[in-house]
This record gives C-alpha cells, structure tokens and sequence, in this order.
C-alpha cells in the first residue's frame, strides 16, 4: 500500500463522500474512485459500502482506517526526525483576523502535543494581505479566509463561518433580524488600500465597489463603524463591542476559514500542521 493511496482513503473515510474528499485532496473525483477501488483489490475486500446518499465504512474499512491514520502518523514522524536532523525545527504560521478562535486555540494545543519539540513562530497580519506574507517568504503556512488569489499556492478547507453586517446598537437597520445586501446599498462601507487582492476585496464589499473609509485592520474596520456609522461586516459568532450589533446576512456567502501553504513546499511540518487543523477545526 502506498502511503499516498492511504491518505486518500483516510481522506474519504473522514468525508463519507467522494466528491468532498477530493476537494479536500485537491484532485478530480475520477481518480481518486478509481484509487479507492485499486486498494480494494489489493486488500481482497470492500472498504466502503456505497449508495445514491454517500459512502459508509465497511468494518474491513473502519479496521483500515484505523491502521492507515497510526501508519501515516508514524510517517509524518519520520519525516519531521530526518527534518530535525536536516535543521529544520521552526515553522512560521500567519494568523490572520481574530487569534481567539476556539480552532486556533485548539490546534495550537493538539500541535504541542505532537511537536513539543518544534517551535512556532507567529505572525499577525492585517486585511491588506489574506495570505499574511505567504507569497513574501514571511510565513510558512497561513490560517486566513478565502476568498483570494490561489495561484500556486495549496488551500485547504477548515470551517464556513456565515456573515452578519456590524452596525451600531441605535442604526435602523440593527433592530432587524436579518438583512440583504440590497439594503445596504445606500450606505456608507470600508475599502481596502489600493493593490489589496481583487477577490478578497469583492467578497468583503458585498461584491460591487463601495464608498467609505480605507481600513487595514480588524480594529480599524469597527472604529469606523462606531464613530462615522459605516458598514462593517463580520463571521457571526465573533464578540463584539456593547455599542455594535451584528445582524446575519442572508444572502451573503459564508466565509471559509483555510489553510494556505506554497503549493511546492514539501517541508513535512506544514503537512502535519495541515492535518491537526482539519480535525481541530473540525471539532
């Protein structure tokens, strides 16, 4: 069994569904079936019992999925040793918007428990860049929003988040309790500065180009809400301050939550990292 195979079927089993696990392995649904039914014949017996709902494990499958996750583990291991040996113990992540998310906290627990030997560094950025520094160099891995420029680079899905409309507490419109982009139409919104990436500025401006206040940072977004009354937008779920409210957009996209890496970097930490955020994220 090759290892790869193995992380696809890991890959399925966790899904329960072709299709999502080969968004997740950033493949063609095709190849990875044709995978899954190559390693059925190797192993002699069905893995997965399949119907027009989805996938279930087989307990042949469940038995597998057991081995594959403690055989991959013990490879990512490997890996990291001969990496540790070669010098390579730090790993760079960049955290963009609010560092209190219970995924963070709980990935960064899960990752010390695997890697107490590696050492983390963080770096916070700002909305002008949702990649926060991956295409500089300045970071390793990114744990950010979508959606923006994927060029060359590996995305993986963590979490959706929907999106509410941050006003203040006396604005009309926060006495609702629910909202459409169409009634923002008149108002004032944040901007980006110039050169911030064409995706990640759409999304954020409700699709269309708006007026308002240049903002960089998370803070600065809610400042101008609170003293010249624009809109700002936000994942609902977040606190805020007593004079904002926050009220659900419903025809708005969810914000996925992801992790991006260099599409070429082969260094093992950024796999495992990848790994532990997906089931911490999962929780």
């Amino acid at each position: 069994m090759e290892l790869r195979t193995l992380r696809y079927f890991v890959a399925v089993a966790e899904e329960l569904h072709f299709g999502r696990a080969a968004t997740r392995l950033h493949m063609s649904q095709p190849p990875l079936s044709r995978a899954i039914k190559q390693l059925e014949a190797d192993v002699g017996a069905l893995l997965f019992a399949r119907s027009p709902a989805g996938v279930a494990l087989t307990p042949v499958g469940t038995v597998l999925l057991d081995e594959a996750r403690a055989l991959l583990d013990h490879a990512d291991r490997v890996r990291e040793r001969v990496s540790a040996a070669a010098g390579v113990t730090t790993i760079t992540v960049g955290i963009l918007g609010d560092g209190t998310d219970p995924g963070v906290t709980r990935l960064a627990a899960a990752y010390r428990r695997r890697h107490p030997g590696i050492e983390i560094r963080i770096r916070d950025t700002d909305l002008t860049d949702p990649t926060c520094g991956l295409r500089a160099g300045l970071v390793d891995i990114a744990l950010t929003r979508a959606p923006f420029d994927e060029t060359a680079l590996t995305v993986r899905a963590l979490r959706t988040d929907p999106v509410g409309v941050v006003l203040r507490t006396d604005d009309p419109l926060a006495r609702h309790h629910r909202l459409r982009l169409a009634d923002l139409s008149q108002r004032r919104w944040f901007r980006f500065p110039q050169g911030t990436d064409p995706l990640w500025q759409s999304y954020w401006n409700g699709g269309r180009p708006r007026e308002g206040p240049v903002v960089r940072a998370v803070q600065e977004c809610l400042q101008a809400v609170l003293w010249n009354g624009t809109v700002g937008l936000a994942p609902l779920g977040h606190d805020l301050p007593t004079e904002l409210a926050v009220v659900p957009l419903i025809d708005m996209a969810p914000s996925r939550v992801v992790a991006v890496w260099n599409e070429a970097d082969t260094n093992p930490l950024i796999r495992s990292f990848v790994e532990i955020a997906t089931a911490a994220y999962r929780h």
